[in-house]
């Protein structure tokens, strides 16, 4: 008998079969080493999940890719691992459809009733005074809307059916792009609101580059749904009145379980369900926000306020640090239970509760009593407040690979963020040179000059 014949079956003897399955294997290592390997900081159980195709296209004139802060970072200390999409989703889910234990029986009240400003413009008495008090015997806490929000019914009715996750941004005076979410998974616009708050001058900016038609009641590019905000019965300031969606998520929202903030600057480039579940559900916290990229202390943040003119009034400044000061406000060290005392608060992961909204509302009151940079408040509120705030602050690296951060439209003369007055020096070092100064100790401990 001959030997056997093996004859190559004829599946593997077509070039173009064989040439397209060595394709096909290289790109799928490829992906598989640019997603496990390169970034080290986000980790996908299923990297190939069900991604929609771009939202929508912008005309060449908007530009809204220009300008894009470069990163460096290329590993992260903490990196974050994604469960599957249809895992997050059915989760989520059903969190949301038992939504009670959220909040559990202890519920906010907010103070009703009509004042000069949205905000209610308290003393530094009555602010303190909701330090002190126990919010679990009902009692009312100021929380803005002291004066009308100014949308349209057919907006508030939208807002309020929103009853899952909502993804807020806001743009005042035209100073940012809109950009699409990248990386949505083929339900995720079925199960999260995207709501987008502009005032006339943006709205004037987006019908001249024919995003909208200014005649339709309903507003939407992409995913986004427009929310035209009316500032005569508002701030002066637009950061200030982007402070309202920012930190008032829970009241303009009041049906949502989770929100995430996020600053127009930044464009989401991974699912917003995927972050929730990741950052916020599987920590079991009430908020996720980014450290840092430099400061630790509340007063370095301060000094570049006024290095950087952040805001103008470098007495207000002063005047701020040093009521913080005298009330309790302590440098960072080791022994708080959080890794800093300043956050990048460009983006903002919350779920709905308790502490979440009565840490919402503390800050925004800081917010109007003193200027909206937002970071200046943020550890004194949290280090005061009762209950305490369960908070995950995870690295810059992880943040700088979830979002991609945009300068801000470029204008001449620049953004005005306040009265142009009293004009910030180089930095607060008169808190150092006066020995009268209330932030002393803290200065002397955050230096270490007590260690000595």
């Amino acid at each position: 008998m001959g030997k056997p014949m093996f004859s190559t079956p004829p599946l593997f003897q077509s070039k173009l079969f064989c040439f397209s399955f060595l394709y096909l294997f290289s790109a799928i290592f490829l992906a598989a080493y640019s997603t496990f390997s390169a970034t080290k900081c986000l980790f996908r159980s299923s990297p190939f999940g069900p991604i929609q195709a771009s939202l929508f296209s912008y005309p060449p004139s908007y530009g809204e890719h220009k300008y894009a802060v470069p990163t460096t970072r290329s590993s992260c200390d903490s990196p974050v691992y994604f469960s599957d999409y249809w895992v997050a989703l059915k989760e989520i889910q059903e969190i949301c459809a038992n939504s009670s234990g959220l909040l559990g029986t202890q519920v906010l009240k907010y103070t009703q009733g009509d004042s000069e400003s949205f905000g209610g413009n308290l003393s530094i008495e009555k602010r303190l005074s909701y330090f002190d008090d126990n919010p679990d015997v009902g009692f009312e806490i100021p929380c803005g809307f002291f004066t009308r929000f100014p949308i349209t019914s057919s907006d508030r009715i939208s807002m309020e059916k929103c009853a899952g996750v909502v993804v807020v941004s806001a743009i005042f005076n035209d100073h940012d792009k809109i950009r699409q979410p990248k990386g949505l998974g083929s339900k995720t616009l079925d199960h999260v609101c995207f709501f987008m708050f502009v005032d006339d001058t943006t709205l004037k900016r987006l019908d001249f580059h024919n995003l909208i038609s200014r005649k339709s009641k309903e507003q939407k590019i992409g995913a986004w749904r427009i929310i035209k905000v009316s500032n005569e019965d508002l701030y002066q300031n637009a950061a200030m009145n982007g402070m309202i969606p920012k930190y008032l998520v829970h009241r303009l929202f009041p049906n949502s379980k989770y929100s995430i903030w996020v600053d127009a600057k930044l464009q989401l480039v991974v699912d917003p369900l995927l972050l929730i579940h990741s950052l916020v559900v599987k920590e079991n916290v009430d908020m996720a926000i980014s450290k840092h990229p430099y400061f630790s202390h509340t007063m370095e943040e301060a000094m570049a306020t006024a290095r950087w003119k952040k805001w103008w009034g470098v007495n207000a400044l002063k005047v701020q640090m040093e009521t913080y000061c005298e009330n309790g406000l302590q440098p960072w060290s080791s022994k708080k239970p959080y890794p800093t005392d300043v956050p990048d608060s460009a983006l903002i992961l919350r779920r709905h509760g308790l502490a979440t909204n009565l840490f919402s509302c503390m800050v925004f009151n800081e917010l109007e009593a003193f200027n909206p940079r937002d970071q200046l408040p943020f550890a004194y509120v949290r280090d005061r407040m009762k209950p305490k705030l369960n908070l995950n602050m995870f690295e810059v690296e992880v943040f700088e690979q979830i979002a991609v951060e945009y300068r801000h439209n470029l204008k001449q003369g620049g953004a005005i963020v306040g009265a142009k007055v009293d004009w910030a020096g180089s930095d607060l070092l008169s808190f150092v040179n006066e020995s009268c100064s209330k932030c002393q100790g803290y200065l002397t401990e955050m230096w270490g000059e007590n260690h000595v």
